[in-house]
């Protein structure tokens, strides 16, 4: 091998590394992968929740971080609350369910 191809090697492998440990999550930021992930989670808890008769017409907001669903916003009855945690912990890929939910 000469030392242009050994160089042009070298370098290959050193931008190949970077980008993927550009893309990986550490502890503060989300990878893009996981960004997607998140987002497929997010979908799945909203039209689980807006598809049941007893929290289709509340407010609740849902957010994602690394598999760990956080759900806000307000319901009308307390069961209408706890109806939305157990439909967001049944959806696959959710690790955790945050209930920051209020009563109106």
């Amino acid at each position: 091998m000469t030392k242009f191809n050994k160089y042009v090697s070298a370098v290959f492998l050193a931008v190949t590394l970077a980008s993927a440990v550009g893309c990986s999550s550490t502890s503060q930021r989300e990878g893009t992968g996981q960004y997607i992930d998140d987002s497929v989670i997010t979908a799945k808890v909203k039209a689980a929740i807006f598809d049941d008769a007893m929290t289709k017409a509340t407010e609740i907001n849902v957010e994602t971080y690394k598999g760990v669903v956080q759900l806000s916003g307000f319901v009308i009855t307390q069961s209408a609350a706890n109806r939305a945690v157990e439909l967001a912990a049944g959806v696959s890929g959710v690790k955790s369910v945050k209930n920051d939910m209020r009563l109106k």
